[in-house]
């Protein structure tokens, strides 16, 4: 018997998803929250919010209340995650039901932390998927068979590495070092070699239009603006696409070595499955030209991007509000935690 409304939310640090059972995502929008510092009035979340960012007056503030995958600001989650559920749902009695997706590695506190602040927000009943599991259920890969499937999910505060086999984790790994991670390393880059600072949206701009991480696949150069570090006046310089790969170079080497470790412990009779089935990779970061390319070279292993791959763990999350009953009663697999309250 199912109560009230089911909410899947990929909680992300570069952006929120939110799937409602029966409609699918209904909302994808950035993770930012803009509020007054005087009054603690909340001026705006999401796009209206991330509008804001850099350009804010001294009483208004546009922060990103999550941070490497875990909840940096609690309130101002709370508050984001109301606001987004106040937009996808009409008035009810019932309170609804939140199936949240978390990073692999995340601590005790954080996931409480998580769990709070989806109580806090209005829900009834809170539970937690881990985010590769959902990312494999969203790429549509048959993970309760007995045959280990690996999944890359590079998103915007993580990467989630992990063998999946019969509907679990065997080995996994999470590292602080995804999709903001690149964009920090254009901005340290062209710091270093240009003497020039350039804000995080032209650095984002410039990871989608020039970023690259294999050699040869991408030609053409960029006119940047920014402000020059030796006389504080505004400046336009050219950078080329080859320089990406320089600024991406240690970003590329952390994801590498992370995925040669979670093979290094995975079982040989797994690792011969992932041989045979690839890796999937999941995320908004998977879509820097060439990861794919790197990953392959150096594993040498297939690997490929699932389709729609910032929305994989949205919809592997909405698919597993099918499940919520039995994770309730702990006979499901799925949930890293049943429900805690």
């Amino acid at each position: 018997m199912i109560f009230g409304k089911d909410i899947g939310i990929d909680l992300g640090t570069a952006n929120v998803l939110i799937y409602l059972k029966g409609r699918g995502i209904v909302l994808r929008e950035p993770s930012v929250v803009a509020v007054d510092k005087l009054t603690g009035r909340l001026l705006g979340v999401g796009l209206e919010a991330q509008k804001m960012l850099g350009r804010t007056p001294g009483n208004v503030i546009a922060i990103r209340p999550l941070k490497g995958g875990a909840i940096s600001d609690y309130e101002m989650t709370e508050r984001m995650l109301r606001e987004f559920i106040r937009k996808v749902t009409s008035f009810s009695l019932l309170k609804p039901r939140l199936l949240i997706s978390i990073p692999s590695g995340i601590t005790e506190v954080e996931e409480r932390a998580v769990i709070d602040a989806g109580y806090q927000s209005g829900a009834r009943k809170v539970f937690l998927i881990e985010e590769p599991v959902a990312a494999a259920i969203g790429a549509g890969l048959d993970i309760a068979q007995p045959t280990g499937r690996m999944v890359i999910d590079i998103g915007g505060g993580t990467t989630d590495i992990a063998v999946i086999s019969l509907s679990g984790v065997v080995e996994s790994r999470s590292i602080k070092t995804a999709g903001d991670s690149f964009d920090e390393a254009i901005i340290k880059y062209v710091k270093k070699k240009h003497n020039i600072l350039i804000g995080e949206r032209t650095a984002e701009e410039l990871k989608i239009n020039l970023g690259c991480a294999y050699p040869g696949g991408r030609d053409g150069a960029a006119e940047v603006r920014g402000r020059c570090m030796l006389t504080g006046l505004p400046k336009v310089f050219t950078i080329q696409a080859d320089e990406m790969l320089d600024a991406f170079e240690e970003v590329c080497e952390s994801i590498l070595d992370a995925v040669h470790t979670v093979l290094e412990t995975t079982p040989p009779e797994l690792v011969a499955d992932i041989a045979a089935n690839g890796i999937t990779l999941t995320g908004g970061g998977s879509l820097l030209w060439g990861i794919d390319r790197l990953i392959e070279a150096r594993t040498n292993i297939k690997t490929a991007l699932a389709d729609d791959v910032d929305a994989c763990v949205a919809y592997g999350t909405g698919k597993s509000l099918a499940w919520l009953n039995d994770m309730q009663d702990g006979t499901v697999n799925l949930a890293r935690k049943k429900q805690m309250r």
